[in-house]
Formats: structure tokens, C-alpha cells, sequence
């Protein structure tokens, strides 16, 4: 992992709380891929982010995607008589 040269501050995506990262230490991953300024960085480059394993779950086939919801019929109030 590729150490700071210089003291950044970056917002936490989890916690959305600004986080310091000081100069000469190596931030965590999840922090790193923010730090997009090469200056900051001791060898100049940006470090590149790893790929996110997709986490979202594939449909079974009790859970179509391509069916449509059933949608309700759309009714009327009747309409009410006012008193003379």
C-alpha cells in the first residue's frame, strides 16, 4: 500500500464523518480510493482502487424479475348528495 505525503482529510462513506489520515501513514483501502490528489501521494500516483465484489443477490426462480406487479383496479368514490 502506498504512504501519504501529505496530511488529507476525507469524509467516511459509512460513517459520513471527516476522518484524518496523516502524512506518512497508509490509509485503509475504503479511504484510499478518495484520495485522488497524485501530490498527496509519497511516489506521486494515485493509488488504483481494487474492485468491489457485487453484493446484490441474484433472483431465484421464486423471484422473477421480468413479472409485472398485479395492479388493483382503479375505483370511484361515490359521490355524495348533499341535504337541502
Amino acid at each position: 500500500m502506498a504512504r501519504l505525503a501529505a496530511t488529507v482529510y476525507v469524509k467516511d462513506p459509512e460513517t459520513f464523518q471527516w476522518v484524518t489520515c496523516d502524512a506518512g501513514t497508509e490509509p485503509a483501502p475504503r479511504l484510499a480510493q478518495f484520495i485522488l490528489t497524485p501530490a498527496a501521494w509519497q511516489d506521486g500516483v494515485a493509488p488504483t482502487a481494487e474492485p468491489v465484489p457485487d453484493a446484490a443477490p441474484t433472483p431465484g426462480p421464486a423471484d422473477p424479475v421480468d413479472a409485472e406487479p398485479e395492479k388493483k383496479p382503479r375505483t370511484r368514490r361515490p359521490t355524495t348528495k348533499a341535504d337541502d
